[in-house]
């Protein structure tokens, strides 16, 4: 994954512990969460893939080591869920 940047995030707990990003701000625009897709744990965090409502895709990481999330880059073209 390309350079990450730390965001705000505001989620979702479900009761078995599922995480869902619901919103996060970004170079000071607020972007709303649509659609989270696929997710996976790394040596670095967990991943989770989510499409905004502006139609823009986002890989967020979140780092529990040190409780931030991280997001990279906006994909250049659709992501695949």
């Amino acid at each position: 994954m390309a350079e990450l940047q730390a965001v705000e995030v505001t989620v979702h707990f479900s009761p078995d512990g599922e995480i869902t990003p619901l919103s996060f701000r970004w170079n000071g625009r607020l972007y709303r969460v649509d659609a989270a897709g696929r997710r996976w744990q790394a040596e670095d965090g967990w991943h989770i893939l989510v499409l905004t409502t502006r139609g823009q895709g986002f890989e967020m990481v979140f780092v529990p080591s040190d409780r931030r999330w991280y997001l990279g880059q906006p994909a250049p073209g659709p992501m695949a869920f």
